[in-house]
């Protein structure tokens, strides 16, 4: 039997990097609900590190949920919880409450209909002050923040035409539509953005 574990390099490069900006602004306990989950290693590695929160890893993918679940399995921790099937454009997602939301890598690689699902499910799914917290690169008043973003760009729209990265603003206005503030913004390597909405009360 094959195994079914997913590495991917650029988890190993990121994961430090944005486990500080977690460190920092997520609650000292409650339970994080990560959507697009991916290969599960992300979680598999935080849940380590912040041992007082309870982490939720989700995916629509068959294959990344084999993968998450072979990943907890390694890591063996009371506060990484079995994964669950996702489907972020749903109107009824498996965890009806979550002290935080996070989502890394999905919003250029998906449909803007999954960004409009993530921003109204989270919206839901959060009490008054809760955070969603997003990774990934974004244009910046229409423009790419690096050469190397412009050819990602036009490579994903090239692989899917419903892909691209997406414009900083136009996703703070979609949140905002859905009682989501911006909070605060990071600059993280390799041109990516930590960007962080917090529900209003």
């Amino acid at each position: 039997m094959s195994d079914p574990r997913q590495y991917r390099p650029h988890v190993a490069r990121n994961r430090d990097p944005i486990l500080d900006v977690l460190r920092r602004v997520l609650p000292p306990t409650g339970l994080v609900l990560e959507v697009a989950s991916g290969s599960g290693e992300h979680l598999a590695y935080f849940a380590t590190k912040m041992l007082a929160l309870i982490w939720q890893p989700t995916d629509p993918d068959p294959e990344a949920l084999a993968s998450i679940a072979a990943h907890r399995s390694d890591a063996t921790l009371p506060n990484l919880l079995a994964p669950l099937h996702l489907d972020v454009t749903s109107e009824k997602w498996p965890v009806a409450r979550a002290d935080a939301v996070m989502c890394c890598n999905m919003i250029h690689i998906s449909p803007w209909t999954s960004t409009e699902g993530l921003l109204a499910g989270a919206a839901r799914t959060l009490p008054a002050g809760g955070l969603l917290y997003l990774y990934g690169p974004y244009k910046i008043g229409g423009e790419h923040t690096a050469p190397s973003n412009r050819d990602f760009d036009l490579d994903l729209r090239r692989r899917n035409p419903a892909w691209g990265i997406r414009d900083l603003g136009d996703v703070t206005a979609l949140a905002e539509r859905h009682g989501l503030k911006l909070a605060e913004t990071v600059p993280m390597p390799a041109n990516n953005l930590s960007v962080i909405f917090q529900c209003n009360p």
